[in-house]
């Protein structure tokens, strides 16, 4: 039986410069790209991107992927306030599980800490659910 997955990251996108975040919270994005950077297919980009805190370790309760992505941004809620207001980007906590039909299926409630940190910076989240039948 293939085992389900879950991966979960911090994102902010609009229109900015992503060295300019990475200079202001003093963190390396796992992924950055600038609007007019090339896409894989040959197609601009029209939006810059800043990805943090990816998490590959599956965990069946994924507020703890949640956690394991935003923690190292927990004491840094002051200054991305002020790169939303500056920049008037969007910030976005992706959680992307992929589950097995006839599997476990993950329990996908982000914790009061989790919402807390959301509702401070403004943060969406985004649960791209991805369902796949076992043959």
């Amino acid at each position: 039986m293939t085992e389900n997955s879950c991966y979960t990251y911090f994102r902010i996108t609009g229109d900015f410069d992503p060295d300019v975040v990475t200079e202001k919270l003093g963190l390396l994005p796992d992924k950055s790209w600038r609007i007019g950077d090339k896409r894989h297919n040959g197609k601009l980009y029209d939006f810059a991107s800043w990805e943090f805190g990816r998490c590959n370790e599956y965990d069946v309760i994924t507020e703890n992927q949640m956690h394991t992505t935003i923690v190292p941004l927990l004491d840094k809620v002051e200054l991305l306030n002020e790169i939303r207001n500056e920049y008037n980007v969007v910030f976005t906590l992706e959680i992307v599980p992929e589950i097995y039909a006839g599997n476990t299926t993950p329990c996908l409630a982000p914790s009061l800490q989790v919402i807390d940190f959301c509702y401070a910076t403004r943060t969406e989240i985004d649960i791209d659910l991805y369902v796949i039948e076992q043959e």
